[in-house]
């Protein structure tokens, strides 16, 4: 027997797609959307897996309450931005090398605001709103990510994690599995 569990979190989030290209037979027109800036409420189900049961369960639901903190503090209401998009430049007209940026251990940057401390509040509102990552921000780029940060995480306890959904809209969805 193999058991399944679970659970669903909701955030807001925008990003860009600038290496979107459109097929017109397909899709009807040539109209590259994705290439804009836009928002979504985005939606990511994490889906955890066992041969067997530790009381009764694959793991508690509670345990997955650190994976909806990271979402909160740092994906939600943020924009998600490739480092190597054609537009960070003009997007972020401040930044000037990568030493103005913080790694994180989960595979993404955000910018050290003791680099722009000097300037209007306005301008670090504005690059503390950024998530950097070093791929395009599609949903499939997306989903893989989250997965690789929660099967890290859940290897402490062990337990699998089978594979992650993830919703841009409530009618577009990757899957990606372990």
């Amino acid at each position: 027997m193999k058991w399944n569990i679970s659970k669903e979190f909701d955030f807001c989030y925008g990003h860009r797609v600038w290496s979107q290209e459109l097929n017109p037979d397909f899709s009807l027109d040539t109209c590259l959307m994705c290439r804009h800036l836009h928002g979504h409420q985005g939606k990511v189900i994490v889906h955890l897996e066992s041969s067997s049961l530790k009381n009764g369960m694959v793991t508690d639901f509670k345990h997955l309450n650190w994976f909806k903190k990271f979402l909160d503090d740092t994906l939600d209401h943020k924009f998600v931005l490739d480092l190597n998009d054609p537009l960070f430049e003009t997007l972020l007209p401040h930044f000037k090398n990568k030493e103005e940026l913080f790694f994180h251990e989960e595979g993404f940057y955000t910018f050290d605001l003791n680099s722009i401390k000097d300037e209007p509040i306005h301008i670090r509102e504005l690059y503390e709103g950024y998530v950097l990552v070093d791929f395009v921000p599609t949903s499939e780029n997306l989903s893989a990510w989250l997965l690789e940060i929660i099967q890290t995480k859940m290897n402490e306890l062990p337990i699998e994690v089978s594979h992650v959904e993830f919703l841009e809209t409530p009618k577009s969805k990757s899957t990606v599995y372990a």
